[in-house]
């Protein structure tokens, strides 16, 4: 059953294809040509009255045809015709345009449009509650779909643009401090193009593909951005308190290995030791250390 209904789906959903229109500009001339029957009735009717009323008329009910035909289109601008309530096709061509009056014409701008969301809070994947707002440039392909598959598209857009952001917001966490997994704050480049992927299948029933999106706010919530904060503090410190003793210890390796190199001094397991200690505490100590001058001998 699943199958038939995508199937009576895709029979009933509109497509994009050319009406039959005219240039405006030849049947501006068609309408000059009316004016002119008028012109030439009101001339005769002194004459033979019955010959210029015909005329008056005639040229009366053709420039009235032909006038209510026109309409204009604007660079990137197309307009939909339809003929009692059925669609008859799509006119982008820009300029001075004519169709038959009886079909009415719908204006759709074919222009890219840039939207930004409004500041959503999301819950990552770690169910933490970030803020998250999202940058989109849209604009319209398929001028049928977007008029007669979808009510109101660019309310249609609005709302899939902020379930799409909610979708990609829960699919990833807000960050890593080991950078092992992909993040919202660390991997920009590829959340945005899953966005702009997951918005382009959202919106293909409008008839609407995305140029380009990304993210113009990301922030954790004001409720736990504080406790994040000093969390990010305390991971920033223990990486950097991780390289200071890897350095200290090589550092303490190399000065003991050249001491007992040129046998400056012999120290036995308890002094090494004691000046291993003090040599830490030296390199790896957040305040300046102060000289002290040992005058008695090694050991005291």
């Amino acid at each position: 059953m699943s199958e038939s209904n995508g199937r009576n789906v895709a029979l009933t959903q509109s497509r994009e294809r050319a009406g039959a229109m005219q240039s405006g500009y030849v049947m501006l001339l068609v309408a000059l040509a009316g004016l002119g029957l008028v012109a030439v009735g009101l001339f005769r009717v002194k004459f033979s009255p019955g010959l210029g009323v015909g005329l008056m008329i005639a040229g009366g009910l053709l420039f009235a045809f032909v006038a209510a035909g026109f309409y204009m289109l604007q660079p990137n601008q197309a307009a939909a015709l339809t003929l009692f309530g059925s669609y008859k096709g799509t006119d982008r061509t820009t300029g001075l345009r004519w169709v038959i009056p009886f079909l009415l014409r719908r204006k759709i701008s074919v222009r890219a449009n840039n939207m930004i969301s409004e500041r959503l809070k999301v819950n990552d994947l770690r169910g933490n509650p970030i803020e998250i707002a999202a940058q989109v440039v849209w604009r319209v392909v398929d001028t049928a779909q977007a008029l007669f598959d979808v009510d109101d598209y660019r309310a249609f857009v609005l709302v899939q643009i902020e379930a799409a952001v909610r979708t990609i917001g829960a699919r990833y966490p807000y960050d890593d401090y080991e950078h092992h997994e992909v993040t919202l704050r660390g991997n920009h480049d590829r959340v945005g193009g899953e966005l702009r992927e997951e918005l382009i299948a959202r919106l293909a029933v409008a008839g609407i593909t995305v140029d380009e999106c990304g993210f113009t706010h990301l922030a954790y919530a004001p409720e736990i951005a504080g406790a994040m904060l000093r969390r990010q503090q305390a991971a920033a410190v223990v990486a950097a308190r991780a390289t200071l003793a890897e350095g200290a210890v090589g550092m303490v390796e190399m000065a003991l290995d050249q001491l007992s190199a040129r046998s400056v001094v012999e120290l036995d397991d308890e002094r090494r030791a004691a000046m291993v200690s003090n040599l830490m505490v030296v390199l790896c100590g957040d305040r300046d250390t102060q000289p002290v001058v040992n005058a008695g001998s090694l050991y005291q």
